[in-house]
């Protein structure tokens, strides 16, 4: 029986989110609505363009893909930051409509903030700074003051920012125009999108399927242009599930690359497995002007946590790694329990067969322990017996215990079910267990110099971001591809490289499989349902060597896009 108290509870919050809702909807111009989609269509890619909404110009501006060339017309003038900040707001709000995208809707203010950087840029001749009038979105976890960061909890509508966060700061100070944030799932700690107070995130090339999660809401927006950069957050694939799943860049910095101070988290002061947090773009030269950006300002004088490192330029060029000529790249074709589909496979041998075609080599990289370090991580997540996502449903509102769209809320998965909460002494030894994964990857990474044939160990390593491409809502399975470098906090770059293909990437009959997880998976797969989604690859590299990595990126990106792949 639910008493009288709960029902009153289980009405307020109700009330709260049907506020919230109707506020968000008040905030969208009633001039920039569209139509429902007709019934039964799932790829929703070009109604953007074809909806009649945009203007040839606001067309052309949106669709650029290139940040820098974006950059370079708002600082030349060529285009203005309050015509740049109207097209992919109404884009925006076009994305929103079709695929559920977005939380907080910024319009009147990035248009004031537009109209005073092109003041400037005309008073002074020069733009305020390397994002002059560029549009980002924000996934829902970084504050800016005077608003709501709701982060998918009922409980927390009503609570608003006192000042920016770090990293808000830092980008309105390089001239960045701020105009969205952008949906999560309830905690976080899901590779879908939905909570109780937005609703569910769809992905554009099939509203049937998942955009991935937590930074959904970025990935789905970036993939329909109604973003060109924005910022996500990453404890276990949060960035680079969305970006693969969405067929966009997103990198995953080491944990203390990027400030941190002043967003909002699940499990916040969980530091052994930090989030890290980076960007998702539609180019890689957005991914890598983002990142450039942020240290040239020297974020560790605002952020405690923030390591003080600086860009360095040599390390983009590949100064240490034959500057870029000669690479030689470990290939990690599955984890060892769950191959993935024929897509992601081909999407690795794609890249193999490009990168050894330009001049550079791959060797074979096999998983090992890959389980442990899985465990490890998970257990950090659980420590705490659920306290900290029972402080944040104060009011009511239920946990969601499944992404399923009809699942029984009172049916509790295993995974689901809390943990009794570990002791210090417990975490501790979590943490020597971690340290001690880590140090065997870093000598395992530096013997392969022997094998190189450079004299230097593997300059990156490729590997799946999933076993899958974009998959059906609810069906998303643990993250075992992208989690094993929140572990071990090496920085990952996802690069989109191809789409699903049924007349190639055909289902194999297999005869045994590697485990009850490896047969699940393999039965998912079904080439019609995963038609023209699209497909990357992972590209990893040590602890704190973004340069290298954005490096080798480009390399790797260049080369499959000059062989006709991308």
């Amino acid at each position: 029986m639910v008493s009288d108290a709960d029902a009153l509870k289980q009405l307020r919050w109700q009330e709260q989110v049907a506020d919230k809702r109707k506020r968000q909807q008040a905030a969208i111009p009633k001039e920039w609505l569209i139509p429902p989609v007709p019934e039964g269509q799932t790829n929703v890619a070009d109604v953007p363009r074809s909806c009649g909404l945009l203007t040839d110009r606001e067309l052309e501006i949106t669709e650029v893909s290139d940040v820098t060339v974006l950059l370079q017309k708002l600082a030349a003038g060529e285009w203005s930051a309050l015509e740049v900040t109207t097209a992919f707001s109404k884009r925006a709000v076009i994305a929103h409509q079709l695929v559920n995208c977005l939380t907080e809707i910024l319009i009147d203010k990035a248009l004031e903030r537009a109209a005073e950087l092109d003041a400037y840029l005309k008073k002074h001749g020069k733009p305020m700074g390397p994002l002059h009038g560029l549009p980002i979105s924000l996934k829902d976890q970084f504050k800016i003051k005077g608003l709501e960061t709701t982060m998918g909890y009922a409980a927390w509508i009503g609570k608003y920012a006192e000042e920016d966060s770090v990293l808000v700061k830092l980008l309105l100070q390089a001239g960045a125009v701020l105009y969205v944030r952008t949906n999560v799932p309830q905690t976080l700690m899901w590779g879908e999108t939905h909570n109780n107070v937005f609703g569910r995130t769809l992905n554009p090339y099939n509203l049937r399927l998942t955009p991935g999660g937590s930074s959904g809401g970025e990935g789905a927006l970036i993939a329909l242009h109604g973003s060109i950069l924005g910022v996500g957050t990453d404890i276990g694939g949060s960035i680079r599930i969305p970006a693969h799943f969405c067929g966009v860049y997103g990198f995953r910095p080491s944990s203390h690359r990027m400030p941190s101070y002043g967003v909002v988290n699940s499990l916040d002061g969980q530091e052994s497995v930090a989030t890290a947090f980076g960007p998702l773009s539609s180019s890689l030269s957005g991914v890598t002007t983002f990142i450039r950006s942020i240290l040239a300002q020297e974020p560790w004088r605002y952020c405690p946590s923030a390591i003080p490192k600086p860009w360095s330029q040599d390390d983009y060029s590949l100064k240490a790694h034959g500057e870029g000529t000669r690479l030689c790249f470990g290939i990690m074709w599955d984890e060892g329990t769950v191959k993935p589909h024929p897509p992601v496979l081909r999407a690795l041998e794609v890249t193999k067969k490009a990168l050894e075609a330009a001049g550079h080599s791959v060797i074979e990289w096999k998983s090992l322990r890959h389980s442990e370090y899985i465990d490890v991580t998970r257990s950090f997540w659980l420590a705490d017996g659920s306290a900290d996502y029972n402080s944040c449903l104060t009011t009511g509102e239920p946990l969601i215990h499944s992404m399923e769209p009809d699942a029984d809320p009172n049916v509790i998965p295993d995974f689901r079910i809390p943990r009794k909460p570990l002791s210090a002494y417990e975490i501790w030894q979590l943490n020597k267990e971690r340290r001690e994964l880590r140090k065997h990857l870093l000598d395992r990474w530096q013997a392969t110099a022997s094998s190189t044939g450079t004299g230097r160990p593997i300059d990156a390593l490729i590997c799946p971001p999933a076993p899958y491409a974009a998959v059906p809502h609810g069906q998303k399975r643990s993250s075992i591809y992208t989690l094993i470098w929140n572990t071990v906090d090496y920085p990952a770059l996802i690069i989109p490289v191809t789409k699903v293909d049924p007349k190639i990437d055909v289902k194999p009959v297999r005869e045994s499989f590697w485990s009850a997880e490896d047969e699940h998976v393999h039965g998912m797969y079904d080439p019609e349902i995963y038609k023209d989604m699209p497909v990357g690859i992972q590209l990893v590299g040590p602890t704190l060597q973004e340069e290298v990595v954005l490096g080798v990126g480009k390399v790797v990106d260049t080369v499959l896009s000059s062989s006709g792949h991308k």
